[in-house]
């Protein structure tokens, strides 16, 4: 395994991470990274969804002429 930190988080979450954890057969590690990707993916998702601004849509515009 890589070099490893601690952060802090509820009794809670940390209880529903193993939880899920366990259900995916991964290590809690492997979980997170999957939940942090899942992530990032999700807010790229809204950002390519999202309206373009004039600035983007000059650019685009910029090469049909």
């Amino acid at each position: 395994m890589a070099e490893t930190t601690t952060i802090r988080i509820s009794r809670e979450t940390h209880a529903r991470v193993t939880r899920l954890a366990a259900e995916r057969h991964e290590t809690i590690d492997e979980t997170v990274s999957k939940a942090i990707r899942a992530l990032r993916q999700d807010a790229m998702a809204r950002d390519l969804a999202a309206e373009l601004t004039e600035d983007e849509t000059a650019w685009l515009d910029a090469d049909a002429g």
